[in-house]
């Protein structure tokens, strides 16, 4: 799976690169603001984005999301306060919170993969919060 990072802290930037990486997938782009990250949905083409909600250019992951959707990217919102993403997740598959631990964002990518993929996984592992959508 090809996936987008977006996220300005570059040392959670970093972790979540190796991660994704680990777990067998091709990471296609990092963004720390809002047009790097439009850049790289754009020419990138990913199947899948972590999206941090609060970015070098302020709360512009919403609108990032926003873009993800319009183009039927599955993405899932990694914040420190959940209570920043709007109530219908503007299309997220749902939101992991900061801090995370790196099993529980393994066994998200996990969830989140066979999810993606069309698989019928039923139990999300703990720390990934669904979207009601």
């Amino acid at each position: 799976m090809k996936i987008m990072i977006v996220e300005d802290e570059a040392l959670l930037a970093l972790e979540l690169e190796l991660e994704v990486e680990a777990a067998g997938h091709e990471v296609v782009g990092i963004a720390a603001s809002r047009k790097a990250a439009f850049d790289i949905i754009d020419e990138g083409e990913p199947d899948f984005a972590f999206v941090d909600v609060h970015l070098s250019d302020g709360p512009t992951g919403i609108d990032i999301g926003r873009r993800l959707a319009d183009k039927d990217v599955p993405f899932v919102f990694v914040t420190g306060n959940i209570k920043r993403i709007p109530e219908d997740f503007v299309g997220a598959i749902g939101a992991i919170e900061k801090p995370y631990t790196m099993n529980g964002l393994q066994n998200a990518l996990s969830y989140i993969s066979e999810a993606v993929a069309g698989g019928d996984s039923v139990n999300p592992p703990p720390g990934l919060i669904l979207s009601n959508s």
